[in-house]
């Protein structure tokens, strides 16, 4: 069964859920992690009908599904050394929304932990969060870029990071590393890896010829810009020669395979950066993400600048979740000190070259637009751009330090403010001092798809379900339960349990509207699936024994004998949390 067909047959799913017995949401009599007997409560009674949502366009006025919605911004503060200043107060802050200064309703001094905790873990278990603790912890994330880095600019790359993990690592770091490719994102090290296994992996570590670079010069420029191939070339006019046909033929074919290499690309890089998003949403505290690259996979003139077609919907999705996991992007130009100088290419140049001196204009500002593109991407996320520098080790170090002490303030947006797109953020010290550095994201994103969690409900979905990465916005934890027989095949019952608080809004009258989801792959292939869409009202009587015990969740899977990989995947259909777990089954 393909993907798309095993997609359909998961909707069928949920939807026929409305149509089921009601569910009940709660502890069974005995807990299936333990054995031993829950505590006695009335049960909830989730109803049978569904709530239809009507689709808001992305386009004119917001609609904003709370009246609540909290804007987090951390701030990193450091003095002219690069040292952090510590003991500022609620009072010391401004920020500034489109130039309205904003009421700051929450405010907290973090100093990461150095290492999680381990959480204790029982047999036949498995959770996407591996460690217990609340506390802020100092996370970096190495993402070596193959997408977008030229191939022999890739191992330069690989040799720094080298450099900087075998002097420059403090042992109060949280370390990850992964690559992103085309064919999505490899991890080489998870969070916490040792030093010495992240270099071994680094050696062992093969580039990736990236999309862009086997193209001329003038098909990746005009490749970039999203217009007609003959508007571009200038198109072949009457009585023109032979070779002058030829010629913009040629580059009329590359620049048309050069836009859909570059719309691949963008699709490649925000598909990995959704991925990591997602893989640290639910660990508490600021997260500095270093991408090693090469270039940018679009032009990004401004903030509010968005790529073509249906890419800008998965874009704002993208930068949505960099902000709501607290994760600074440090792009690091992997090329070290780049010639800036025009681009002296005199195929593409001259007066009756293709596109005139066009051209060998864009070429000149190529390379000044992807470095422009990198800073403002970094600034969006609150974090740096590093580049025209050789020494790569002292731009990772300094990544790394950001997320170690840092203020983070919070506001209510103003849900009367309903016209969409780009806000801009500054964070101010009262009493300026301009021996001070402050370092924030520098604005938010406002759409109808980053607000209303179900307009993205089915992407959503089906990405949890093909992430490399379990994502871990709600924390899950999945025992497997005794089989039972089922003729030919096995029904494979299993138990998840999640926090109460991550799926009932109290500040809503207690509601819960849960997607859970179980779906089998064997060899990669889909191979059986479960699920069902529970909602409902949890009674006052009954809130406080949910939050002590958690929510249960159980069902089951009929599979023939076998080995299988199975991903379990739950979704707030209030707020668009997901939370997904992976665990290996071998049917008898």
């Amino acid at each position: 069964m393909n993907r798309l067909a095993s997609l359909v047959l998961l909707t069928g799913t949920l939807l026929l859920s409305s149509a089921l017995p009601a569910q009940q949401l709660g502890q069974p009599e005995n807990d299936p992690f333990t054995g031993q007997p829950t505590s006695a409560a009335p049960p909830v009674t989730i109803p049978d009908s569904t709530q239809t949502l009507s689709e808001q366009s992305r386009e004119g006025r917001l609609v904003f599904k709370s009246q609540t919605v909290l804007i987090q911004v951390p701030a990193v503060i450091t003095d002219k050394a690069g040292n952090h200043v510590r003991g500022l107060t609620k009072d010391d802050f401004k920020v500034l929304e489109d130039g309205r200064q904003q009421k700051i309703t929450t405010f907290e001094e973090v100093t990461a932990a150095a290492r999680p905790i381990p959480a204790p873990s029982l047999p036949n278990t498995f959770s996407n969060l591996t460690f217990n603790s609340q506390q802020a912890l100092s996370i970096t994330v190495i993402a070596l870029d193959t997408i977008n880095t030229p191939f022999l600019d890739q191992e330069y790359g690989r040799r720094q990071l080298i450099k900087y993990l075998a002097n420059n690592l403090d042992s109060g770091h949280v370390l990850g590393l992964v690559v992103m490719g085309s064919k999505g994102v490899k991890v080489l090290g998870g969070i916490n890896s040792d030093p010495a296994a992240l270099i071994a992996a680094l050696k062992q570590a093969s580039g990736e010829v990236s999309r862009m670079e086997t193209f001329s010069t003038g098909g990746k420029i005009l490749g970039s810009v999203e217009s007609d191939p003959t508007q571009l070339t200038g198109g072949i006019g009457r009585g023109e020669d032979a070779a002058s046909r030829m010629r913009k033929f040629i580059l009329n074919a590359d620049v048309l395979e050069g836009q859909y290499q570059q719309s691949q690309a963008i699709e490649d890089t925000m598909r990995a950066f959704l991925s990591i998003a997602w893989s640290l949403s639910g660990v508490p505290g600021r997260k500095s993400l270093i991408w090693a690259t090469g270039g940018f996979p679009f032009s990004l003139n401004s903030p509010s600048s968005l790529p073509g077609g249906s890419l800008s919907v998965l874009y704002e999705r993208t930068v949505e979740a960099l902000k709501n996991a607290q994760i600074a992007v440090y792009p690091v130009d992997v090329r070290g000190l780049v010639n800036t100088a025009p681009n002296a290419d005199v195929t593409y140049s001259g007066e009756n070259g293709p596109a005139g001196g066009e051209v060998l204009a864009a070429g000149s500002s190529l390379n000044a637009s992807t470095l422009g593109s990198m800073t403002t991407f970094a600034e969006m996320t609150g974090g740096h751009a590093y580049y025209n520098n050789n020494d790569l080790a002292a731009g990772f170090k300094r990544a790394a330090d950001d997320s170690s002490q840092y203020y983070l303030l919070g506001y209510y947006a103003d849900s009367h403010n309903t016209k969409p797109g780009w806000r801009k953020l500054q964070v101010q010290l009262k009493e300026k001092d301009k021996t001070l550095e402050v370092r924030a994201r520098t604005g938010v994103f406002f759409t109808n798809a980053a607000l209303d969690p179900e307009l993205t409900h089915k992407a959503d979905v089906e990405f949890a379900l093909t992430s490399p990465f379990d994502s871990t916005g709600i924390k899950v934890t999945m025992q497997w339960q005794p089989p039972a027989p089922d003729g030919d095949k096995k029904k494979i019952r299993f138990a998840l349990r999640l926090p109460a608080e991550s799926v009932i809004d109290e500040g809503d009258k207690n509601r819960f509207d849960v997607d859970f989801i179980a779906q089998a792959t064997k060899l990669g292939k889909p191979a059986g699936n479960a699920g069902q869409t529970v909602k409902g009202i949890v009674p006052a009587s009954a809130l406080e024994k949910l939050k002590a015990e958690g929510v249960f969740y159980t069902n089951a899977l009929e599979l023939a004998p076998g080995q299988y990989q199975v991903r379990f995947v739950v979704r707030d259909n209030l707020s668009g949390r997901i939370g997904s777990v992976s665990a290996p089954l071998t049917v008898d």
